[in-house]
């Protein structure tokens, strides 16, 4: 079964975060709490880590887009 990849709330007024960049490439093979991408709000830049292991589908590739939360940015399968 699939696991979406989807753009978190990491505070408590975020509506909206920039993926800055992708740290794991399509098609690559991730493991669990791997970093998977870096995500930037008003106040830092975080690397947000894998949910699951397997093959990632990046749906999302604009390095430097701001995107709402709850989008969906990618899969792994």
């Amino acid at each position: 079964m699939a696991t979406e990849i989807r753009i978190p709330k990491l505070g408590f007024s975020m509506e909206a975060g920039i993926l800055a960049e992708w740290l794991a490439e399509d098609g690559a093979e991730v493991t669990a709490g791997q970093d998977l991408y870096a995500l930037e709000n008003e106040k830092s830049t975080q690397e947000v880590e894998s949910p699951a292991t397997g093959k990632l589908k990046i749906i999302i590739s604009a390095d430097g887009e701001e995107y709402p939360v709850g989008e969906l940015i990618g899969m792994i399968e």
